[in-house]
């Protein structure tokens, strides 16, 4: 963004952080591809940073390696680059503040668990997984909070030392603080949560020797110095707990603002598992970055003077311009993927009517017209540059996305129907008579004789028109004829009807 732009967003929306040390970090496990969910958080972490002239950190939390997909955190950074979010600091392209890979860190967390254990802030805990699904059962057949009962805290240090020597696997607890944490969310307002009252001293370094999401995050945006924390509102409750873990330390928290979640239209929570919900899913089934960007800006508010028509596409400085966190709303809200298609169709056009795009678009289509006729077995007709970006205008309002250039629909572009797959009742000398009016008549005069012929024939004038339209394009129904008589030229219908005769 130009330094004016960046002066006027500043004077506008009355910011009090510095522009040069606004750091936000996105921070997901390479659990599994991201999803829509996902992108709305790192969008809107980008966007505030770059509204304000900071920083946009990829950080990959992998320490819970039982969950771990191979490939998963390169992927990440990598789709982030398609879809335009290249951050400034990242595993991939380095920075100050690294390691990025939470895995590649463990001996700062160790440092920092130490450093808790020698002021009397933290505890080692040896109790079994057994003994705690004990404590859980029991919680729950009293109706209580499901509590650590601190008993390893009391343990005598001689005893301590006794478990340690003899390598009895434990895990390292924060010794939680009775009070109340109050929050100002940037988002929400002000928040409080009771979590002495309610979850009990959290782990914080875990039997494997990784720590916690809770530890690993507190002293990884310390130390990459970050200064704005924007996640889903479900973190909204453990946030008081990260802040005792800053408060232990004496450092400073940053600010942190929760966005609503992304709902599906039946109101469940979007999943990881929701395979057309990943962003890998969409880039191969043709959606534009652009598209799938602006329809994640669709929901939960964030933006001042921006228009939610599906016909305009924002890039991503326009919306970086607009991006105003205080606008965010703070009530769930529901994804409608029909949107997406429609945006997708709108980006599209776009790059139909730009010189320097459409050449790649016709490209793409002219390889997934080749490969699906591959796949049929069907032989290629007139899939020339020409001819395929003719059929593109034409379609660009029955279609969403480049491969929709080959659905069923409209198949029929790209090859001669079959003879051996078509029931016609016509005979060839009719097919024939039929050949000379189309190459003889214009539109209006050619409808007037094809009736004529139907009633001489004695034929049903729908059921001709039927039979016309299966020997030009293999299907019963679609568009009229005059429409495909215009698309695909009098010559290649003629071609089409004397195929059937001929083969």
């Amino acid at each position: 963004m130009k330094c004016s732009k960046i002066v006027k967003y500043f004077v506008r929306h009355c910011t009090t952080t510095p522009s040069s040390n606004v750091r936000v970090r996105f921070a997901p496990s390479p659990t599994g591809y991201l999803h829509l969910g996902g992108l709305r958080t790192a969008l809107y972490n980008f966007l505030f940073a770059k509204s304000r002239g900071g920083q946009f950190i990829l950080r990959i939390e992998d320490t819970d390696q039982s969950r771990l997909v191979s490939g998963a955190a390169s992927q990440l950074e990598e789709i982030l680059s398609w879809i335009g979010m290249t951050p400034d600091e990242s595993p991939l392209c380095g920075g100050d503040f690294g390691p990025y890979q939470q895995s590649e860190r463990r001996h700062l967390y160790t440092q920092y668990a130490q450093e808790l254990l020698e002021k009397g802030l933290a505890y080692r805990c040896f109790c079994t997984e057994r003994r705690l699904e004990l404590l859980k059962k029991e919680a729950a057949r009293t109706k209580q909070p499901n509590k650590y009962d601190r008993k390893c805290y009391n343990l005598h240090p001689d005893e301590v030392e006794e478990k340690l020597a003899s390598g009895v696997p434990h895990t390292i607890r924060f010794l939680l603080s009775p009070e109340m944490q109050k929050l100002d969310d940037i988002v929400y307002g002000e928040f409080s949560h009771d979590v002495f009252a309610t979850e009990g001293d959290p782990v914080i370094v875990k039997s494997d020797g990784f720590p916690t999401y809770h530890f690993a995050n507190v002293v990884d945006d310390h130390l990459m110095e970050v200064t704005h924390v924007l996640r889903g509102v479900e973190w909204q409750v453990s946030t008081p707990k990260h802040l005792m873990i800053y408060k232990a330390f004496g450092w400073r928290p940053p600010e942190f603002g929760h966005l609503p979640l992304i709902m599906n239209q039946d109101g469940t929570k979007l999943s990881k598992r929701q395979g057309d919900l990943h962003l890998e899913s969409l880039r191969k089934a043709g959606y534009f970055p652009e598209s799938v960007l602006n329809f994640v800006t669709l929901v939960g508010g964030g933006f001042c003077e921006k228009e939610n028509d599906l016909d305009k596409i924002y890039s991503l400085e326009q919306l970086s311009e607009l991006f105003n966190i205080t606008h965010m709303n703070t009530h769930n809200c529901k994804i409608d993927l029909s949107k997406l298609e429609l945006l997708n169709r709108t980006m599209l056009k776009r790059q139909l009517e730009d010189e320097t795009k459409r050449p790649f678009v016709v490209k793409e289509c002219q390889a997934l017209i080749l490969k699906k006729m591959n796949e049929l077995n069907l032989t290629a007709d007139n899939i020339d540059h020409e001819s395929v970006l003719k059929y593109l205008l034409w379609a660009q309002d029955r279609i969403t996305k480049p491969g929709d250039i080959v659905s069923d629909e409209l198949l029929f572009l790209w090859h001669l129907p079959n003879k051996s797959e078509i029931n016609v009742t016509i005979s060839s000398d009719l097919i024939q008579e039929i050949a000379q009016l189309v190459s003889c008549q214009n539109n209006k005069e050619l409808m007037k004789q094809l009736k004529l012929l139907s009633k001489t024939n004695l034929l049903k004038f729908p059921d001709l028109m039927q039979d016309i339209r299966l020997l030009i394009t293999g299907r019963a129904e679609g568009p009229p004829i005059l429409e495909l008589i215009q698309i695909l030229g009098k010559d290649k219908v003629i071609q089409r009807l004397k195929h059937f005769i001929e083969c």
